[in-house]
Formats: structure tokens, C-alpha cells, sequence
């Protein structure tokens, strides 16, 4: 990593970048960040990258898409496929449904003119589903409540372009914003005109082989003032909107406040009648993969309520609770739901993903698993804004190294808060690197701990399932400091340990079990390595 020093005299370039009018939004331009990149560029030959275990419970739709890395055109392969499920041979992607459970072992192969790489998956049929923390895109911190449909559909299509797909990048999520009225018998919720058609948005997204998601909340209106599932009117009429106190799209506003900025706080609140049974219904109809549930404090009835709402539509929804999960009620998080927010809103500077990553994560550890995840937020780099105007993020090239490792060590779902369409070289280098996703995916499942915290820095450690180590040294200080391990103090006992940088992927270094290996870290930046071999199974004497 490079001196802070550099960053800041880039950061201090931004608003020099060219700026032009497109739209509603002012587009600006990235700065230049080539000469941070560390992740070297993929090989013409195949890499296989997606996660080697997919849970899938019986009878509901699989869809799992082979990542990999590689000169196109590439021919995708399987063994031992089990009878259910088929492999698009020129896509990669898997589809089907098992309704046995147990655990299926196939040999996926990924073949192009120059080469053929192969990696074991394991499809386990029971009663879990993402069994490795999500990755992929939500609209919140880029679009806000100016999502559209054609955004998202764009969105989906430069995660394709751009090739994330190659490295297991698959969720589409819309945030708040789509919600209009309650319509028909059941008074099930229906989109607003920014999205004519969801069921069509959500087949599109799902022949790309990625997978869909929405936003909603049990209370009756949403923060950004949309629709939720709560109403006060059994005929799932709501006031504000029969009042005409909304905008075209159903969000309250008033003439004071056209924009909707200062959504009424009595919106904030449960209603008398719930529809989160057919809401669930509407939304597995549309084909929905992912439901972010947004109220504050999270509580036990109402996350029960959709949980089994959810479950009843056969069909597998990632339950994703937001936000500031009270740490009290952690068993039943980890036990009604695949993820769960830990904070408030993320921002894209040091003090809040330091405040995050450093001060709020660790007591969760204990109830991360496989299909049980605790959720640091969304990422902030690229483009952000949380609205039509969006500005490079403001945290440096060190402290996005910073951002992007600490989740990744915390085993956090990782969704990408930038614009998609504008995702710059560097950017792309930080979501891109596969050995460092890899680590995000591990099988294990467990999430890193502090091994050493101070004030100047920090050092993670998270066991991976092969027995090696994922080593983070973080400095949080404002100088460059030396950071060292021993592998002896970890546990590891082999007379030789292989020391390999992750961002770089390069081994830098081969050490005896009772070496310091140490590295200068740059400020707000880390070194991130990973430890093997882990020790022997064999027999000793």
C-alpha cells in the first residue's frame, strides 16, 4: 500500500474532475486510481471463482451460476449432476429443483481454447440457504429514492459487462423507492410507474443468471415514505395517498415539502393490519430472490411474522434484517434470518467504516455461520450519492483496501452501493480479486476476531476451512507503522509457513512457525495475508 499522503493529494484532485450534465443527475468523473491497483489481471485461462457450497432447500428453484474467469467463448461442465437439476453447458448457469435432501458433490470444469479449471461444489438440500455471506448490488447509496426500473436493469446488465458475474457477484437489489398502491382482492402491493413491469424486470435479471431483490418494512410507511406492510385500513388503503399527499410515485411529500425529504415520523410506526402474507406471495410470484426488511428496533414478532410469510411461498427469499439489530436478541437473528444489520447507514469516510469494522463487529461472531450472517452494511466505493447527484466516494485508495478486507475477514454480505455503469479500473481491482473472494467464501463460514486491538492497530484473524489463516493488519493511525505476526502465537505448528499477500497474489515471504513476519502498513490502510500450510492431520511421534 502507498502512503496516505498520495491519496489525499488525489483526493484533493476530485473536484478538479470534469463534470457534465446528464439527466436530473450532474455525472463526475472518478479520479485516477490506476496506480493503486494491486490485483493483478485475470489469466486468459479458466478459473473456476463461484462459491464452492450452495444451499438450496427441497423443492424450491435452484439457480446457481458457475463464475469464472477467462477468455470467452468458455464451455461449462458437471459430474455427478444430480437428477433435477440441468447445466446450461454455454452459460454456466444451473437450474432445476432437488427435492431429496442431503448433500450432492459435483465436479464443476470450466474450458476454454487455452486451458480447463475445476472445482468441487457441494449442493446441500435441507433447511439452510446462503450458506456463504450474499454478494451483489443494492440501489440505496447510489440511486436512493430515484431508483427506476431502467436503472436496475442496467445495473444488472454491468455486472455482466463488467464481468463481476466472473467472480460471484449475483444479487440485483432494489432498495426503498418501488412501493405504490395496494390493488385487487387481496390488496396486494403493487410497483409504482417507475417500474411498469417487475415480473419482466425480474425474468430479465434472472436469464443474466443473477438473482433479484426488493426492499420493504413492517411498518405502514417506509423511511423514504413509500408503502409498507402494515396499514391502519383493513382495505390496505392508506391515508396520505387517499389524501393526495404524495407524489406521482405514492411517496409522501407536502407542499412545504415536495421532494419528501422530511418524511412525517408518524409513518414510523406499525399498523393495525398486516399484509406481509400476501406481500410474501406477490413477491415470490415476481420471482424475488432477496428481501431487505427495514425498521428500527428490530424485534422478535414482526421478524417472525415475515420470516414465516416468507417460508410459506416455497420458494428460498435470502431474509435480510435492517437496521441495528439489537445485539440482546442475537439468537433469534441468527435463527429467523440469513442476515442481519449490525449498524445504522454507512458513509462513505474513515470514521464511519473504522467506527463499523473496529468497534461494532466482534461481539456478532459467536452467531455467524453458514446461512447465518451479520451485516455491516453496503460497500462505499465507486460512485455514490444516495440520490440522482453522485460523487466519487471520499474514502482514500488505503481505506477502501481497509473497507473491502475488514468485510471480507467479517464474513459480511457484501453489496455494492456504487453505480454500476460507472465502476472504474480500481474499483472493479478491490470487487475483482478472486483469491481475496476466495476468502469472503470460505465453506468454514466463520467470521474473523480480533487477535491483537489497539488504538493504532488492529490485527484479524479468520480460520479458513483448508486449516490456513486470513490474516488482516490494519492501521488505524495517521503514520506509516510497522505490523508483525508470529505464526507460533496463532497456533500454526509447520516448521515452514507460506506467506501469501491476497491483494496481490503473490507469495512474499516463507517463515518458520517462530518467525515475525512484519510489513510496513500504509495509514488507514492493511496488509492482508494468508497463512498455510495449517497443521498436519497426521500422525506425529
Amino acid at each position: 500500500m502507498r502512503l496516505k499522503l498520495f491519496d489525499l493529494l488525489l483526493l484533493a484532485l476530485v473536484p478538479l474532475c470534469s463534470t457534465a450534465q446528464s439527466g436530473d443527475a450532474v455525472k463526475v468523473d472518478m479520479p485516477d486510481y490506476s496506480a493503486y491497483i494491486l490485483t493483478p489481471k485475470p489469466a486468459p485461462t479458466p478459473r473456476i471463482n463461484s462459491a464452492r457450497i450452495f444451499g438450496v432447500r427441497p423443492g424450491s428453484p435452484v439457480l446457481y451460476t458457475i463464475a469464472a474467469s477467462g477468455e470467452r467463448p468458455m464451455r461449462f461442465e458437471a459430474d455427478n449432476m444430480p437428477e433435477g437439476i440441468t447445466l446450461d453447458a454455454e452459460t454456466g448457469i444451473i437450474t432445476g429443483r432437488l427435492s431429496e435432501r442431503g448433500e450432492y458433490c459435483i465436479t464443476l470444469r470450466a474450458v476454454n481454447s487455452l486451458g480447463v479449471d475445476q472445482r468441487d461444489l457441494r449442493i446441500v438440500v435441507g433447511d439452510r440457504i446462503a450458506l456463504t455471506p450474499p454478494m451483489g448490488w443494492n440501489s440505496w447509496n447510489c440511486w436512493g429514492n430515484s431508483v427506476s426500473q431502467e436503472k436496475v436493469l442496467a445495473s444488472a446488465r454491468a455486472m455482466v459487462d463488467k464481468r463481476l458475474v466472473d467472480f460471484g457477484w449475483s444479487y440485483i437489489n432494489i432498495d426503498d423507492g418501488w412501493q405504490g398502491r395496494r390493488e385487487g382482492d387481496d390488496r396486494h402491493i403493487e410497483p409504482n410507474r417507475k417500474f411498469p413491469d417487475m415480473k419482466a424486470l425480474s425474468d430479465e435479471i434472472h436469464a443474466m443468471g443473477l438473482k433479484f431483490g426488493i426492499y420493504s418494512g413492517p411498518w405502514i410507511g417506509t423511511y423514504a415514505g413509500h408503502v409498507g406492510t402494515q396499514c391502519d385500513n383493513a382495505d390496505g388503503t392508506y391515508d396520505w395517498i387517499e389524501q393526495g399527499i404524495c407524489n406521482e410515485n405514492y411517496k409522501y411529500v407536502t407542499a412545504e415539502d415536495p421532494t419528501g425529504n422530511k418524511v412525517r415520523k408518524e409513518h414510523y410506526r406499525h399498523g393495525r393490519y398486516s399484509f406481509a402474507e400476501v406481500d410474501a406471495r406477490t413477491w415470490a410470484d415476481w420471482g424475488v430472490d432477496y428481501l431487505k426488511y427495514d425498521w428500527k428496533p428490530n424485534d422478535y414478532y414482526y421478524t417472525k411474522e415475515m420470516a414465516d410469510a416468507l417460508h410459506a411461498t416455497g420458494r428460498d427469499i435470502v431474509y435480510s434484517l435492517s437496521n441495528s439489530a439489537p445485539f440482546a436478541d442475537a439468537q433469534h437473528w441468527a435463527s429467523l434470518a440469513e442476515c442481519w444489520r449490525t449498524t445504522g447507514d454507512i458513509r462513505d469516510n474513515w470514521a464511519s467504516i473504522s467506527k463499523i469494522g473496529f468497534e461494532a463487529q466482534y461481539r456478532w461472531a459467536a452467531f455467524n455461520s453458514p446461512g447465518h450472517w451479520a451485516d455491516a452494511d453496503m460497500l462505499v466505493v465507486g460512485m455514490v450519492g444516495w440520490g440522482p447527484n453522485l460523487h466519487p466516494t471520499k474514502l482514500t485508495p488505503d481505506e477502501q483496501f481497509t473497507h473491502i478486507t475488514l468485510w471480507t475477514l467479517l464474513a459480511s454480505p457484501m453489496l455494492i452501493g456504487g453505480d454500476m455503469s460507472q465502476l472504474d479500473d480500481f474499483t472493479l481491482s478491490l470487487l475483482c480479486n478472486c483469491e481475496v473472494n476466495d476468502v469472503l467464501q470460505d465453506p468454514l463460514g466463520v467470521r474473523a476476531t480480533p487477535y491483537y486491538m489497539g488504538d493504532d492497530y488492529v490485527t484479524y484473524v479468520k480460520n479458513l476451512e483448508d486449516g490456513s489463516l486470513a490474516v488482516g493488519m490494519f492501521n488505524r493511525s495517521e503514520k506509516p507503522m510497522k505490523i508483525g505476526i508470529v505464526p507460533r502465537s496463532l497456533g500454526l505448528w509447520s516448521e515452514r509457513i507460506t506467506v501469501r499477500d491476497l491483494w496481490r497474489q503473490a507469495d512474499v515471504a516463507e517463515v518458520g512457525c517462530t518467525d515475525r513476519f512484519e510489513q510496513t502498513v500504509a495509514p488507514h490502510g492493511v496488509v492482508f495475508v494468508r497463512l498455510s500450510p495449517g497443521n498436519t492431520h497426521a500422525r506425529t511421534y
